[in-house]
């Protein structure tokens, strides 16, 4: 898709007015064929947008994971490689994450946190309980942008 990030820009004002008022049965109606097309278009793997400049939250939960199969204290783990954010979530603490690979893969892949297992959450609710999430998303994710553009088109 040629010039998404560009016009994602441009459309933030329609998708902020669709996500307030869109009729929700109807997203959840269309949410899993849209994001199935969008998944099957993109090539994660050839962008990583999301692993080279955001960062997930790691919960306890992922943190005792991850550790766990690093064979790290947590406490390790965290000083050497997250941070408190703003909101008090345990974050990556540099860009881009440290376990992606120059090929875009991830080295922790099978044990990462639940936020990346469940990006870009396209194919749950959380597209339009969570909307300025889903705005920020759509500025870095193509996937999120042609799920986004996909409802504008049918509303």
């Amino acid at each position: 898709m040629h010039n998404w990030e560009k016009r994602s820009k441009e459309h933030q004002k329609e998708y902020d007015r669709f996500l307030k008022r869109a009729d929700k049965k109807m997203i959840l109606k269309r949410q899993q064929e849209l994001h199935e097309e969008a998944t099957a278009a993109v090539d994660c793997l050839a962008c990583a947008n999301c692993c080279k400049g955001y960062s997930p939250r790691f919960k306890t939960p992922d943190i005792k994971r991850i550790s766990r199969s690093m064979k790290m204290k947590e406490s390790t783990f965290i000083e050497t490689y997250l941070r408190l954010d703003e909101d008090g979530d345990y974050v990556v603490k540099s860009s881009p994450c440290p376990f992606l690979g120059a090929d875009n893969y991830c080295q922790i892949y099978e044990d990462r946190p639940s936020d990346c297992a469940r990006f870009p959450y396209t194919d749950e609710d959380v597209l339009f309980k969570r909307p300025k999430i889903t705005l920020k998303n759509s500025t870095f994710c193509p996937i999120v942008f042609r799920v986004m553009e996909r409802f504008l088109e049918v509303e």
